[in-house]
């Protein structure tokens, strides 16, 4: 189920509100972030799923119909995936797994160290320093 918004400015503040992104926004301005996203390179407005499975392009269909860039996260072009005994890969991450990638990136200006801080091994891509570890 999509819930409200929240947005952070440059000092990470965060304002709480029931309303919807599209009506505090105008939509040239929003990037829906999902990780069925084509773009990787954004700035990135956080919103998500309060959900327990993951639904394969919900995301994705709902920033098309509301007509927004999408954005994600760029774990393809820093990560590789690691060898496990699942075959499991995903690039689909908790509300505070994102938040956490962006605000190292904020702090950092590293992707590499943005991604280590966010993106757990038991999503089956690391960091390619660490890949045969």
């Amino acid at each position: 189920r999509l819930t409200g918004c929240f947005t952070l400015s440059c000092v990470f503040e965060m304002d709480t509100t029931p309303e919807s992104y599209l009506d505090l926004f105008p939509l040239e301005a929003i990037v829906y972030l999902t990780p069925d996203s084509e773009n990787g390179n954004k700035v990135y407005v956080l919103g998500g799923l309060v959900d327990e499975s993951i639904h394969k392009e919900l995301t994705l269909r709902r920033a098309r119909e509301q007509h927004l860039q999408t954005a994600r996260l760029p774990i393809r072009e820093y990560m590789v995936r690691a060898p496990n005994a699942r075959n499991y890969h995903s690039e689909t991450l908790a509300i505070n797994q994102v938040f956490d990638v962006l605000s190292t990136f904020y702090e950092t200006r590293s992707w590499p160290a943005a991604l280590r801080a966010g993106v757990s091994s038991g999503k089956g891509y690391v960091l390619p320093d660490t890949a045969h570890q």
